[in-house]
């Protein structure tokens, strides 16, 4: 939806980001035997679904050595039209370390593997937005 709001100079708010913990390390918490809120329901779907791209993204952010949920939260923030997600942290800690995403610039390299391993979808077609995103 991002084009479709740009295109229309609308600012978004995005809610849940890190999509129930899957952008939060959640292969990682899961062979550790950590319990998380990806472990079951649509989170737990998801990570069984696109495994191999998760895997891809921890990887990457383990590359650059910052924390996952931080760069998913990054890579957020730095979308044109972007004004500032709805995060829902369960501690303090939690809270106190998404704001390390504010600090993180992510080079236009590491911006286009992100969006090698999540491409937006082409709705409609093929359409530019934001016709493309028409219901």
């Amino acid at each position: 939806m991002l084009p479709a709001a740009r295109a229309y100079g609308l600012g978004v708010i995005p809610w849940g980001p890190l999509n129930g913990g899957v952008l939060g390390g959640a292969l990682r918490k899961r062979e550790q035997g950590g319990a998380s809120r990806s472990g079951s329901g649509r989170a737990a779907d998801t990570l069984d679904r696109h495994r191999e791209t998760i895997e891809a993204y921890e990887r990457l952010w383990a590359d650059i050595g910052e924390h996952p949920a931080h760069v998913g939260l990054a890579w957020l923030l730095a979308q044109d039209g972007v004004t500032g997600p709805i995060i829902g942290p369960r501690t303090a800690e939690q809270l106190d370390g998404s704001l390390r995403a504010l600090e993180i610039t992510l080079d236009d390299d590491i911006l286009a593997r992100l969006d090698g391993l999540f491409p937006a979808p082409a709705p409609n077609g093929a359409k530019p937005a934001p016709e493309a995103y028409a219901w």
